[in-house]
C-alpha cells in the first residue's frame, strides 16, 4: 500500500460493550437503537473502528496519489456534542432525502443529529441504503 496506513482500523472490542460504557444517557440510548437498526437496515455485522466508530461492511479505497486502504462503507459514532452518522460517499444528490430527513447537519460524509427523535428513520433508511448500493457498485467490497 502507498503512503501510511489509515489511522482508523477495525479493532476486537465489542460495539455492544462500548456503547454501554458511554456516559451520557441519551446518546447511550440513541447508540443502542441505532445499533440494531443499522444491523437490521444493512444485514452486516457491527464492528468497531478506531476506538469510537462503529462501522458496518468495508470496502477498498485507492486515491490518484496512491495511497489506497479500506475503510467502513456505512457507521456511526456517538460523540458528545451530536451523533455523527456516516454515509459514503456523501451526500451527491440525496438533496430531497436530506430535505425529508429532520433536524440535522451535514459533513463530507456525516451528517450530524443531536437526537433521533429529531429524524425521520424512514428516510435514514432510503440513505443508507442508497449509499450501500453505490459503495458496492463503485467499489470492492466486504460485508465483514
Amino acid at each position: 500500500m502507498a503512503g501510511a496506513d489509515n489511522k482508523t482500523q477495525p479493532t476486537a472490542i465489542s460495539p455492544a460493550a462500548f456503547i454501554a460504557s458511554l456516559d451520557d444517557p441519551r446518546r447511550k440510548a440513541d447508540a443502542g437503537v441505532l445499533l440494531s437498526w443499522f444491523e437490521d437496515v444493512t444485514g452486516l455485522e457491527a464492528r468497531m473502528w478506531g476506538p469510537s466508530i462503529i462501522g458496518f461492511g468495508r470496502y477498498r479505497y485507492k486515491y490518484a496519489t496512491g495511497r489506497e486502504g479500506e475503510f467502513l462503507m456505512t457507521g456511526f459514532s456517538p460523540r458528545k456534542a451530536a451523533m455523527s452518522i456516516y454515509i459514503l460517499p456523501g451526500y451527491r444528490e440525496m438533496g430531497d432525502k436530506l430535505a425529508r430527513l429532520g433536524k440535522h447537519k451535514t459533513g463530507a460524509s456525516c451528517l450530524y443529529v443531536k437526537s433521533l427523535a429529531d429524524i425521520d428513520l424512514a428516510v435514514l433508511r432510503e440513505m443508507v441504503e442508497d449509499g450501500l448500493a453505490y459503495m458496492r457498485r463503485t467499489y470492492e467490497t466486504w460485508d465483514t
